[in-house]
């Protein structure tokens, strides 16, 4: 029965014979074996369920007629729509499955056990002398994909995916890889039909838990609390994840029926704990499928239904889930609901099998010979409409270079039969006629239209049945079997010759004897083999010839050619050519489906562009139709869907270009000779080969070698009139080499353009080296552009257009590391404005230069460049919903009278630059002219990333902590090019990891990259931090302080280590600078400079630092305080009062209103000496050496205590209570609480960076949020009742520097004012209402408007929650919920901030495992 082998690799396989399997078990049941053996014909089996040349049958259980037909089963999965036919009697054959679906095939139909047999996953196995390997489906628990390997000469690869959902990792399975290229795919057609573009699991689950966070009042399991049911309709295998993530992440255990429970312990789910049969004990119950109503063909709800299980199970309202990709509705935010009364249905697109785009792109990575749909519409028939219309949908990923070999193969099986002329001996070869049966029922099989004819140079095709059959005898076959076994170079000449005879009559006849050798050797003498090779390198064989035969003429030859086969047409005579008179057309056919089969490789159907790969096919077969070569050959174009030229008098036959072959001796007017080093180049910048050289030549004649203005022309013409270009440009070329008869055959196809031709060099122009890996990627021949010329923006813009779509950090660095590559060899110059550009800045922070336009600017000037207007650009961008998007749409359909100049990423820079000094009367005109001329010159998605420039917001997710450690890398590896050749990995490793950090850390001392990028390409793999040393009026990112939930928490971190505690003052950070020339600045903690908005913090340090105090550094809160009533301490809202100041209105110490006091607590910078790394108690010596002693009300330093290391002791009640009692004269001094910070071991400053160093001790709002957060608010809905004509609740969100996204935290309708309503309602209208959702704001909300992200409002509230409505922190502490606030509540305007420099993602996370009240989220993690 079983058994195992050892393969020559000593691999031991299980080996399995399926009949003693089958005779075993039935014995074991002592049932009768079957009266007569199986039966050969499986007619009436349908092929979707039967793997060719065995007796396999997948999911076919139903059908009476395969127990004689086979007694091996396979079942993909345990879903009633495969498994359909099984019950506790079933005998009919063994059943393989995987371990999992055989468990449930035994506990829950009660299948006899000797009739399963479990096959391991990713195990071969051999099953009656077939390799089997089991892999995952991703579809339901147990489902699997079979791969078949069936030996022999009938035999091949087969891949059966049964349901499945395809998933990236698919794409590296070691065992499915080994299927590429396989003879078909049985392929899970569930959702063959593009309007499946339904999102992914994890979208649908993120939206079921935010309907259960919403709608529910908390976590279930109170049988008194009887307000909302929630009902998930499910399979009785399936829909399991969706199950279990609501349990986790809504902290709820789900109620199953027992059938239900069974199923899941066999799963291994039932003792989790996170299921129960008690009805009491969760408001999530588990429904049979159809409960909530019928799915297919469309959704039919059951509120009846609903209505009872409501009154049953004592509920006041049902909420309903139906999971699954039937009811996928193309609507804006996906998910659709059906709602009567107390009811609510949402339909729910969490689909386990592959949506539409999944299924191509599977297709796409197998490349099968044939996809065979086993879901659908009269699937049982393969020739059905049905089923041809589904395949249609893969036409171009399958493997159609493999069906014509077929195709050709049964052209050479049929001329092998008409040259032996042997006549059949019934009585002696009766193997031989059930081989030739064998052949003859393949042929019919075949994809071709009419497999029975055969054709000559002169005939039309024959009708099936009207030659006479021809077989070969014993002695022919072997002989032939020889002939293509044995090696070349072992034949004699007259062998040889023949084969040699045999391909040329297969060739055109400029192919060299020694070049049809070469062709024989490297194909094992396989002639069909011979043929694709050859048409797969038809212009390298030509360009061979015309090297070495410059000046040969070989139209004799050619026309010798023609007549010979004229003449043996008109003889009667059939060729001895294997595909008889094919060798003319096809010589015609290969070349232009060369040029197709690559442009469609480039082309990922997976995006939603499906429409548009396919409007090139069209044409072509248009073209095809108007150059065919006439009704003989219709079946053979059609086949193949090839253009067939006319034959000219005395022409040649064969494509245009072979007519007119890529010569540099036959470009026009001898511009190779003159422009050779331009046409390089020239291709090298479009990322052209070598038949763009003709086309090169021609423009650079025009432009007179000028390689700027060739450009121009050909991206001027790229996008829009390419098609007539290149036409005009080849057809020229090629007429000026022909002779006068091909003259006038071009001439006549003139008004046909290369369609292949355009659409590859458009793909060509798209892409981009950059994403190459470090090693394969070269910085001078990979760049557009020569060493000594400036940097075109194009270079980045390619990079940009990469980064988009590449959300893996190391990728993205990786991408980032090869543009600076070519910058730093090429054009060292354009180095920094590309860092710049590249981080979304034209200046340092603290230098608070900004662009200081608006998105209605940039509109305007995109109306002028692009000669569009304001309502067709709305309309745009309400459909697209980035003007980045737009502008590239709007600037591809525009004509252009003018080729325009290039762009420059110096030039860009410094036009931004430019706009941002414009101010005054007419400053507005002066920037749009700016940008006008900007756009104007934009080719390729250069619009696109100049318009997000414009906008400020680039959206490539590439973070100053992306963009430095690539520049870094970029250094080192240009500093070591040959790393791998000389086994320097592990060093190259080293050295990146350093210079990466080391220019972080760099600029968190030094943040201005005018310094800290000089310095990096000077020093090279020599920079380190301590070569930049800080600069006093260039602010550093301030040290921050982590959460804590209380004091115990903080002294147990600290535990036998010296610390200090200070008073958190409620004011604003201020870093304070004083220079060399005795000026004094001051920053906010974001870096920007509010000198002028603090002149008395300014005389307050002069007046307090000692003589010897130089130049210094200070960190400390300005607080406001009441002078005149006991210098108490105010609110931040008082401080928050006094005007903002600016460079061209100061405020006066005079016209102060709120005093304030300047609270000094660290210092990082001293007389020329950098501090950082010194310790805290040492730090402040410094401070106090350099300052002169408290100021009441003035300058006075944070009040701390310090607890030495002896007390620093958990158990030290005194130091416990000496803490609480300081924390509580903090809260009543107005301060928020106490900053914890080491004085000696590991206490050093750390730039930009929040700490364990440091932690906050604060009140929070109902003793659970641990801190206020500074959230920005995003949208909002229309108010009702008394707000009715305002906005209530607002949406607020935090940011995520990583991926420059606002995640929403939370709705918030408390403690505002109606006068701020009134604000809000006035500030939030024109430009700044969305007209749709950006693609930046990542939240489940869907508000009645959408804001620009502008403001920055405090927000506490009672402790967080895990939600999947929000999005803040998603994956930071959960793998796919995000943090939401309870309770929240407004306390006041951020003034000081952006929104950029709001709370972040990461402060949430870090706020929520510091939170007084703990959620357990290992489980749901």
């Amino acid at each position: 029965m079983a058994s195992s082998s050892s393969s020559s690799s000593s691999k031991t396989l299980l080996t399995l014979d399926s009949s003693h399997l089958f005779l075993a078990a039935l014995e074991s049941q002592s049932l009768l074996p079957p009266p007569s053996p199986l039966s050969v014909s499986s007619a009436s089996l349908p092929p979707s369920k039967r793997i060719p040349n065995t007796r396999f049958l997948v999911d076919a259980f139903r059908s009476d007629s395969d127990s004689s037909f086979s007694v091996s089963y396979f079942l993909s999965h345990f879903h009633s729509d495969h498994y359909a036919g099984l019950s506790p009697t079933w005998s009919k054959g063994i059943i393989f499955s995987s371990p999992t679906t055989a468990l449930l095939l035994t506990r829950v139909l009660k299948i006899p056990s000797p009739f399963i047999f479990p096959l391991p996953l990713r195990q071969t196995v051999v099953i009656d002398g077939c390799q089997i390997t089991l892999i995952d489906a991703n579809h339901c628990p147990g489902a699997v994909q079979f791969l078949f390997n069936i030996p022999g000469p009938n035999g091949g690869r087969y891949v059966h995916t049964g349901d499945f959902r395809f998933s990236d990792s698919m794409r590296f399975d070691s065992f499915l890889t080994q299927f590429i290229g396989s003879d078909a795919v049985f392929l899970d057609t569930t959702y063959c039909n593009p309007k499946f573009a339904f999102p992914s699991q994890d979208e649908s689950i993120d939206y079921v838990v935010s309907v259960i966070d919403r709608v529910g009042l908390g976590p279930g399991g109170d049988c008194s609390l009887r307000g909302v049911l929630f009902l998930v309709a499910t399979y009785v295998v399936g829909k399991e994840r969706i199950l279990l993530e609501i349990a986790r992440r809504c902290n709820r255990k789900i109620h199953v029926d027992a059938r239900k429970m069974e199923v899941l312990r066999v799963l291994g789910y039932g003792e989790t704990g996170l299921f129960t049969e008690d009805v009491c004990e969760s408001d999530v119950h588990v429904v049979g499928w159809n409960v909530l109503g019928e799915t297919w063909p469309y959704f039919r709800p059951n509120f009846v239904k609903m209505k009872e299980i409501m009154e049953e199970r004592g509920y006041s309202k049902v909420v309903g889930f139906v999971p699954t990709g039937w009811t996928y509705e193309v609507k804006r935010n996906k998910f659709a609901v059906r709602t009567k009364d107390s009811f609510e249905i949402h339909l729910v697109p969490y689909s386990e099998h592959s949506n539409y785009y999944e299924l191509r792109e599977y297709v796409k990575l197998l490349k099968p010979k044939r996809v065979i749909p086993t879901v659908g519409l009269d699937v049982e028939n393969l020739d059905s409409k049905h089923a041809d219309k589904m395949q249609k949908h893969f036409a171009g990923l399958v493997d159609e270079m493999a069906n014509k070999q077929e195709f050709l193969r049964g052209f050479y099986r049929g001329s092998c039969e008409v040259v032996h002329k042997v006549e059949r001996d019934a009585s002696t070869n009766e193997e031989l006629d059930k081989e030739n049966e064998i052949k003859e029922t393949k042929a019919k099989g075949s994809d071709i239209n009419d497999p029975g004819f055969a054709l000559d140079n002169s005939s039309s095709p024959k009708e099936p049945g009207t030659q006479d059959p021809v077989v070969l005898n014993d002695e022919e076959i072997s002989s032939l079997e020889q002939s293509s076994s044995q090696d070349p170079v072992m034949l004699n000449d007259e062998d040889m010759e023949k084969l040699v005879q045999e391909l040329r009559d297969c060739l055109p006849t400029w192919v060299t004897h020694n070049q049809i050798v070469d062709l024989i050797s490297s194909s094992g003498r396989n002639i069909v083999e011979a043929v694709s090779n050859f048409y797969e390198r038809e212009t390298e064989f030509h360009e061979q010839v015309l090297a070495s035969t410059a000046t040969t003429s070989v139209s004799t030859s050619q026309s010798s050619s023609l007549n010979d086969s004229a003449s043996l047409s008109k003889a009667g005579f059939v060729m001895s050519s294997p595909f008889g008179s094919l060798d003319n057309a096809l010589s015609k056919v290969y070349k232009p489906a060369n040029l197709k089969h690559s442009r469609k490789s480039n082309i990922s159907p997976g995006k939603g562009k499906g429409t548009i790969d396919n409007k090139p096919d069209k044409k072509v077969k248009a073209n095809s139709k108007l150059e065919s070569g006439g009704s003989k050959q219709s079946t053979i174009t059609s086949f193949f869907s090839k253009v067939l030229p006319d034959v000219s008098e005395g022409g040649k036959v064969g494509t245009l270009f072979e007519q007119s072959p890529i010569d540099e001796n036959q470009l026009p007017d001898d511009s190779a000779k003159f422009y050779r080093d331009e046409i390089d180049q020239f291709i090298q910048i479009i990322n052209g080969n070598e038949s763009s050289r003709s086309c090169a030549a021609t423009i650079l004649e025009k432009t007179k070698g000028d390689i700027n203005k060739a450009l121009d022309i050909y991206f001027c013409n790229h996008e829009d009139d390419l098609g007539d270009f290149n036409k005009s440009v080849l057809v020229q070329s090629s007429v000026n080499n022909c002779s006068r008869g091909q003259k006038k055959n071009v001439l006549e196809k003139e008004h046909v353009p290369d369609i292949s031709l355009q659409t590859t060099l458009t793909k060509d122009v798209d892409a981009t080296p950059v994403s190459l890996p470090p090693e394969k990627y070269n910085p001078i021949e990979h760049a557009c552009w020569r060493s000594g010329q400036p940097a075109p923006y194009i270079h980045l813009a390619r990079t940009f257009d990469q980064l988009e779509d590449e959300k893996g950090k190391i990728k993205a660095t990786s991408m980032l590391c090869n543009m600076f590559r070519s910058l730093l060899v090429l054009s060292p110059e354009d180095v920094l404005p590309s860092v710049y550009l590249c981080t979304n800045k034209i200046a340092a922070d603290h230098e608070n230069i900004e662009l200081n336009i608006g998105g209605s600017l940039v509109s305007s000037a995109l109306e002028e460049a692009c000669g569009t207007n304001r309502t067709k650009l709305k309309e745009m961008y309400n459909k697209i919903g980035d003007l980045g998007d737009v502008a590239q749409e709007c600037r591809q359909t525009q004509t252009l009278l003018a080729p325009p100049l290039p762009l420059l990423i110096r030039d860009v820079f410094s036009a931004l630059r430019k706009i941002s000094v414009q101010t005054g009367s007419g400053s507005t005109v002066r920037k749009k002219n700016i940008i006008v001329n900007l756009m104007c010159s934009c080719r390729e998605k250069e619009m696109k990333f100049l318009v997000r420039t414009l906008v400020r917001n680039l959206r490539i997710g590439a973070m100053m902590r992306t963009v430095l450690p690539a520049l870094a890398q970029a250094v080192v590896f240009n500093f070591s090019p040959n790393f791998y050749h000389e086994g320097k990995v592990d060093n190259l490793k080293e050295n990146l990891q350093f210079l990466s950090a080391a220019v972080v850390e760099a600029y968190n001392i030094l943040p201005n990259l005018d310094l800290v990028v000089p310095s990096l390409m000077n020093k090279g793999v020599k920079f380190s931090s301590s070569t930049l040393s800080m600069v006093p009026g260039i602010p550093i990112k301030p040290m921050l302080a982590k959460i804590t939930n209380g004091v115990p928490q903080a002294l147990k971190l600290f535990q036998n280590k010296a610390f200090s505690c200070e008073y958190k003052y409620d004011g604003q950070r201020a870093q304070i600078h004083r220079l060399v020339d005795g000026t004094v600045r001051i920053f906010s903690r974001n870096g920007d400079e509010t000198t002028s908005r603090f002149p008395d913090v300014i005389n307050i340090i002069k007046e307090s630092c000692r003589p010897a105090a130089m130049t210094f550094i200070l960190d400390a809160e300005v607080v406001a305080v009441d002078r005149k009533n006991g210098f108490k301490l105010m609110s931040f809202q008082e401080l928050s009062s006094r005007g903002r100041g600016s460079k061209d209105n100061l405020i006066t110490v005079d016209s102060i209103k709120v005093d304030i006091c300047v609270f000094v607590f660290d210092i990082m910078f001293a007389n020329g000496q950098q501090l950082l790394g010194f310790s805290l108690r040492k730090r402040r010596k410094y401070l106090k050496d350099l300052f002169h002693d408290e100021k009441l009300g003035y300058f006075e330093y944070a009040k701390e205590m310090t607890v030495e290391a002896d007390d620093a002791c958990l158990t030290n009640e005194v130091t416990l209570n000496r803490i609480s009692s300081f924390l509580e004269d903090a809260f009543r001094s107005s301060c928020e609480g106490l900053v914890v910070k080491l004085l000696d071991f590991n206490a050093e400053y750390s730039p930009s960076k929040r700490t364990d160093k440091w932690l906050k001790v604060k009140r929070d709002y109902v003793e659970g949020l641990c801190d206020s957060l500074d959230l920005v608010p995003i949208g909002a809905w229309h108010g009702n009742g008394r707000k009715a004509g305002w906005y209530s609740p607002f949406l607020m969100a935090c940011y995520n520097p990583d991926t420059e996204d606002f995640q929403s935290v939370c709705r918030v309708m408390s403690g505002f004012s109606d006068s701020f309503y009134i604000e809000m309602k006035d500030f939030f209208s024109g430009d700044k209402i969305l007209s749709k959702k950006p693609p930046y704001y990542q939240t489940a909300e869907v508000p009645d408007k959408w804001f620009l992200p502008e403001l920055v409002w405090q927000i506490r509230g009672a402790d967080f929650t895990l939600s999947p409505v929000h999005q803040a922190a998603i994956g930071l502490v959960h793998p796919s919920r995000g943090i939401s606030i309870r309770f929240p509540r407004f306390i006041s305007p951020v003034s000081d901030r952006n929104p950029e420099e709001s709370s972040t993602a990461a402060d949430i996370a870090e706020m929520f495992q510091s939170q007084t009240r703990k959620m357990d989220v290992t489980s749901e993690a």
